[in-house]
């Protein structure tokens, strides 16, 4: 597996990491832990390094899972994990019913830091990201109390996620910030407009979540495609059947090239997006292993700069229909 290093920061990585949240949380109920443990022990035996997860993702249960699993891999491994929520037994991660429960108030990161150490069985947490942007705390706060944890060992290294390209600037003037995690596929483009000339001028590293666009960019989802209440995407207005018939363009559009590169649509998609910048890695999430070995297989996809013209030229004829959050969320987003 090719290594990639996140920014001007020390912390190099696996080309592309994988996303963990799924196997907890968002896509239907937890997945069975055996079998979890086995594929992210497999992920390692395969060259991935670059492990995300997050306080809030079950809530509790992945980092519980992803420590376990992956302690027999201590030092060979990268973990990213996020504080950011108030996760009590009345919060609503997702900020779905009434208060979004954001916290990222400094005492707050200093217990939600001391849980996940415990849970992840690591001494130091490798790069910590804000989740989401808390608009009561000042970045600067946030960034501090950041700096005072690695100051004392217990975390490497800085990340955001979802923040606004002022507050990225705040908060790297405090501690410099190795990543920001976002969204960012082909059909979020959003990030190209500011936030990814910010992180090139800056120095800091870029990993895409929902790389896939939440498995729509795999091809196998179309307009008769249907979720459970306990699948996150029953609520997205992306994964309605008229915004995924009318997305299909897309789909095709992959289809075609993947054909050409002998390759499929998934791994098209990530290997445009690894073309984009040397210093992004993206986080593909999966519960199974068959899909972990074609994501992986994108490394090895070349896209030459007239595939990369044909994309852009197509894909900018393609409107995307829905929007990506419900606006609750999309609110917690950008800030």
């Amino acid at each position: 597996m090719q290594k990639r290093q996140l920014g001007n920061s020390n912390l190099e990585v696996s080309a592309i990491g994988l996303g963990c949240m799924g196997m907890s949380f968002s896509y239907g109920p937890p997945k069975d832990i055996q079998e979890m443990t086995a594929l992210l022990g497999a992920a390692v035996d395969r060259g991935v390094t670059f492990f995300d997860t997050a306080e809030v993702y079950g809530p509790l249960l992945n980092e519980e899972l992803v420590g376990e699993a992956l302690a027999p891999f201590r030092g060979q491994v990268v973990i990213a994990t996020k504080f950011g929520f108030d996760i009590s037994p009345n919060s609503d991660p997702r900020g779905m019913k009434g208060s979004p429960g954001l916290n990222s108030r400094p005492e707050h990161i200093k217990q939600a830091v001391e849980g996940s150490l415990k849970r992840l069985k690591v001494e130091t947490i490798d790069l910590l990201y804000q989740h989401r942007v808390d608009p009561n705390v000042p970045i600067e706060d946030v960034a501090g109390a950041v700096k005072e944890l690695i100051d004392e060992g217990k975390v490497k290294h800085f990340g955001l996620s979802e923040a606004g390209v002022q507050t990225i600037r705040r908060a790297h003037a405090v501690q410099p910030v190795t990543a920001l995690q976002s969204e960012y596929s082909l059909w979020w483009r959003k990030p190209e407009a500011e936030v990814i000339p910010t992180l090139e001028e800056l120095g800091i590293g870029f990993v895409p979540y929902s790389p896939l666009g939440k498995g729509f960019l795999t091809g196998k989802i179309d307009e008769n495609a249907t979720f459970d209440s306990s699948d996150f995407r029953s609520t997205l207005p992306r994964f309605t059947p008229e915004a995924l018939k009318a997305n299909q363009a897309l789909i095709d559009l992959l289809g075609s090239i993947a054909q050409r590169k002998q390759a499929t649509p998934a791994q098209i998609a990530l290997a445009w997006l690894l073309a984009q910048k040397p210093w992004i890695v993206p986080i593909p999430g999966t519960t199974k292993l068959h899909r972990l070995d074609e994501n992986i297989g994108a490394v090895s996809v070349e896209l030459t700069p007239d595939n990369l013209r044909d994309i852009d030229d197509a894909a900018s004829k393609i409107m995307v229909q829905g929007a990506r959050y419900p606006e609750k969320l999309e609110q917690m987003t950008g800030r």
